[in-house]
């Protein structure tokens, strides 16, 4: 008799599905598509900004730029080829341009201007700001001894470029408290004035040229929440400009 045959067996093996990834994937196409925008968004920037302006920017990054024979200091900061920014800027351009670069490497170049100071620019001129820590002894309206060598490039820039300047002077409210002069108006007043006859004081810049305004507490720079934003408030303003600005402009 045979013997009984044991049952096959059968195995079967369990198919398995493929494991979840997670949403590492997400993170990379959202870097990737923020990218993009970036890309498109600079694009953008960039065929609305005007080629003069494109040109000025790209010089005043490079550190090697110069405008000749616009600045006739030799000990400017700036170098190049004078040919070459010639064709890119327009003579007042290139002025402006001088003024704003030769006042930055001051600044850059002294810790406590850094700080405290800022070159700015428009169609119509160039705005030197500084401090009033730094140009006055505090409380008054007495021209502190760091303020000589500021008073001294302001000067230069007027001999060698043929624009007027507006002396600005602002004030935090109440500055004037404990001192001599009744409000603020007087003591910005004051300081204004005091730079102006620093600057007039050689004779060899024509006083028609050179103007003071006293704006006291009215045109903060920054919103002052604390002390330190409220400081920023508290400057001298040089805006060198174009004779034929009107004074409306310049004022503010």
């Amino acid at each position: 008799m045979k013997p009984k045959s044991a049952a096959p067996r059968v195995f079967r093996s369990r198919r398995s599905l493929p494991s979840h990834h997670g949403g590492s994937w997400k993170v990379a196409y959202a870097d990737f598509v923020t990218a993009m925008m970036a890309f498109f968004l600079l694009m953008w920037i960039l065929n609305i900004v005007p080629k003069d302006v494109q040109k000025a920017i790209e010089t005043y990054f490079k550190a090697d730029t110069k405008l000749g024979k616009v600045v006739e200091d030799p000990n400017s900061a700036l170098t190049g080829d004078p040919d070459q920014v010639r064709k890119e800027l327009t003579e007042d351009q290139a002025a402006r341009f001088a003024i704003a670069m030769r006042f930055k490497k001051i600044i850059t170049d002294d810790p406590f201007l850094k700080q405290s100071s800022g070159v700015s620019s428009d169609d119509s001129g160039v705005l030197l700001r500084i401090n009033n820590d730094v140009m006055f002894k505090p409380g008054s309206a007495e021209l502190a001894p760091q303020a000589d060598k500021v008073i001294k490039e302001v000067r230069e820039v007027l001999k060698s470029f043929n624009l007027n300047l507006m002396v600005r002077g602002h004030s935090l409210p109440g500055e004037q408290a404990g001192g001599p002069f009744p409000s603020v108006w007087e003591l910005s007043g004051a300081r204004a004035g005091a730079v102006v006859r620093a600057l007039l004081q050689d004779r060899a810049i024509a006083p028609g040229r050179v103007r003071a305004v006293s704006l006291g507490d009215t045109l903060p720079l920054t919103p002052a929440f604390d002390a330190a934003s409220a400081a920023q408030n508290r400057r001298v303003e040089f805006y060198f400009h174009r004779p034929d600005v009107s004074f409306q402009r310049v004022v503010n």
